[in-house]
């Protein structure tokens, strides 16, 4: 039964992040992967080498699945937020899990429209891949079920918003924009590309907004917190050497380290700002976020 609701009995905090992030959502994620114009991409895609589609193919295969699986598995997480009565992070979550259908929706029209890939391609799924995405991140989430405790809660957002989202995606978007941009190639594609990371910023911030909450409120946490974000960082790791290990020349000249390099800064930073939580206030955490939220176009 309800005893009350927040918005006939406080209102609703929209100076908090949460909210923030909603406003920011319902002025920048309401774009529609059906309306972007793929026609040059598909011509594009008839001039690529053989070497040049299977590397297209094999990412865009890792966000396929990544995307899809969200989309399956992030209801325990707006559903353990809900209960706890956190209505503005709650309303925020409901755009992050339509957001993830819409990037589903997006990869598929581009295999579907552009790649013409019968979609079986579960064979780029590599161990590192499957042992994240496959596993972890289901389990993280789906224990939220049964145990919507603040470590789990924790756990779900380190595997998903850290590395899964921090490290593996924003490091493959790099790549797609490193391969296509210079060359000025499938400008479409780009595009949705560029609205994905838009996207997925958001749902990173609230990510690092929940555990610097969760971090801030009990310091207990931070231990296993940074044990586990080592111990999945190596897999994501792992996504990028087994992707490279692939082929002998890597397609449009792309070098590992390049990659290693930029998916290391990009995990490194947000540890930062999350060992920085410890001992801080609640206030003192939606100020940072804030800041860090107004300072970022997504």
């Amino acid at each position: 039964m309800h005893t009350s609701f927040a918005t006939t009995t406080r209102g609703l905090r929209r100076d908090s992040p949460p909210m923030r992030l909603f406003d920011k959502a319902k002025r920048l994620g309401i774009w529609n992967p059906s309306t972007i114009d793929l026609t040059r991409d598909i011509a594009d895609w008839q001039r690529f080498s053989a070497q040049e589609r299977d590397l297209i193919l094999r990412l865009t295969a890792l966000f396929q699945a990544g995307e899809e699986a969200v989309t399956l598995d992030l209801l325990p997480l707006v559903q353990a937020v809900a209960h706890e009565g956190r209505v503005e992070e709650e309303l925020f979550l409901t755009t992050f899990l339509f957001e993830e259908a819409k990037h589903t929706d997006f990869f598929a029209r581009f295999l579907d429209e552009v790649a013409g890939s019968d979609h079986d391609l579960g064979r780029y799924h590599t161990p590192s891949y499957r042992a994240l995405i496959y596993e972890a991140l289901p389990a993280a989430m789906g224990r939220l079920s049964s145990d919507p405790s603040p470590m789990a809660q924790a756990e779900a957002a380190l595997t998903y918003n850290m590395i899964v989202e921090g490290v593996l995606a924003e490091t493959g978007y790099h790549a797609y924009m490193t391969m296509l941009e210079a060359n000025d190639l499938m400008p479409g594609t780009r595009e949705g590309i560029r609205l994905l990371k838009q996207d997925e910023s958001r749902h990173i911030a609230y990510g690092v907004y929940l555990l610097s909450r969760l971090i801030a409120a009990d310091d207990t946490l931070w231990t296993p917190i940074e044990a586990r974000m080592g111990e999945l960082l190596l897999h994501a790791m792992g996504v990028i050497d087994e992707a490279f290990s692939c082929y002998e020349v890597m397609p449009f000249g792309l070098e590992m380290d390049t990659f290693s390099t930029y998916a290391l800064a990009q995990f490194q930073k947000r540890l930062d700002r999350l060992e920085s939580a410890r001992g801080k206030s609640l206030a003192e955490i939606e100020r940072v976020t804030a800041r860090v939220i107004s300072e970022d176009d997504g």
